[in-house]
C-alpha cells in the first residue's frame, strides 16, 4: 500500500470518526448466488448518473476448469469496502473524504479537488477520477436512499439476493443474520484483509472455490474498474493489470 501518501494523523483523525448515530453499516456479498446479470451495475449507474466507461461498482469474472471437464464461472459484485481504517481518508489532502452515516466512506464534492491520492492508496480499485468534474467518485452506500429508509439501489435490484446491506449493530438486520450464518458455516471471508484496512464487506464463498482463487482479478492500488474486465481475453487471466 502507498503509505507514503498518507498525511499526518492530525489531518485525518476527525474525518475518520463516524457520526455518533449508533449504526454500523456493512455488506455481505454471497458470491455463490450471483449469476452475473449486471443489474446492480445498471441500477448504480442510473441512480448515480455514472457515465459510460466508468463504474462505482463492477461484476468481476473468474473462469475455472471443472474437475469433470469444461469451464465454470464465478461472478463477484465489487464496490467500495467502506473500510474502518480507510486509507483513502488518510491520503486525501483536501479533506473531502470522510466517514458519514453509519460509518460510510463518503466524498464531499464541495471540497474534492481531484488530487487522486485516494485512488492510489485504495487496495480494492474502488475509486475513479471523473474526467469532466475532476473529482473522486466511489460508492457512498446510496446514503440519500438509506437515510429515508430505502436500500441501496443495487440491493433492491439484485434478483438473486446476492447483496445484503444494513446495520451490523442490529442483530436482527438481514445483513447481520446472513453474516452470522455464513460465519457459522465457515463460508465467509474478506478481501485482502492483510492490508489492515478493516473492510466492512464480507464475501460468502464455497470451500472449494475460496476467495484467494478470484482475488487476483480485483483491481489494486492506483487502478479502477474498467471496460476491459468484460473482454473475452481477460476471462481466464490470473489477475488485474
Amino acid at each position: 500500500m502507498r503509505s507514503d501518501l498518507f498525511l499526518a494523523e492530525e489531518h485525518w483523525r476527525e474525518r475518520m470518526q463516524a457520526p455518533d448515530d449508533g449504526k454500523k453499516f456493512g455488506w455481505v456479498v454471497d458470491v455463490r448466488r450471483c449469476f452475473g446479470c449486471h443489474g446492480c451495475e445498471v441500477a448504480c449507474k442510473a441512480e448515480n448518473d455514472v457515465p459510460l466507461g466508468n463504474y462505482m461498482r463492477q461484476t468481476i469474472y473468474h473462469d475455472y476448469e471443472k474437475p469433470q471437464g469444461g469451464l465454470a464461472r464465478i461472478m463477484v459484485p465489487m464496490a467500495c469496502q467502506h473500510c474502518e481504517d480507510a486509507p483513502c481518508i488518510k491520503a486525501c489532502p483536501c479533506g473531502a473524504l470522510h466517514k458519514g452515516m453509519g460509518g460510510s466512506v463518503q466524498v464531499d464534492y464541495d471540497v474534492c479537488s481531484g488530487h487522486g491520492a485516494c485512488k492510489e492508496v485504495c487496495p480494492y480499485g474502488a475509486i475513479y477520477i471523473d474526467p469532466v468534474a475532476n473529482q473522486a467518485i466511489k460508492c457512498h452506500n446510496c446514503t440519500h436512499r438509506v437515510e429515508v429508509g430505502m436500500e441501496p439501489a443495487c440491493v433492491s435490484t439484485c434478483p438473486s439476493e446476492a447483496l445484503y446491506f444494513g446495520d451490523l449493530n442490529d442483530p436482527e438486520s438481514k445483513v447481520s443474520k446472513i453474516k452470522a450464518r455464513l460465519e457459522a458455516e465457515g463460508e465467509l471471508g474478506q478481501l485482502r484483509a492483510d492490508k489492515g484496512t478493516l473492510p466492512r464487506a464480507w464475501f460468502g464463498h464455497s470451500k472449494d472455490r475460496p476467495i484467494d482463487e478470484w482475488e487476483p482479478k480485483i483491481p489494486r492500488e492506483g487502478q479502477s474498474y474498467h471496460n476491459d474486465a468484460y473482454s473475452v481475453y481477460e476471462w481466464k487471466k490470473g489477475g488485474a493489470e
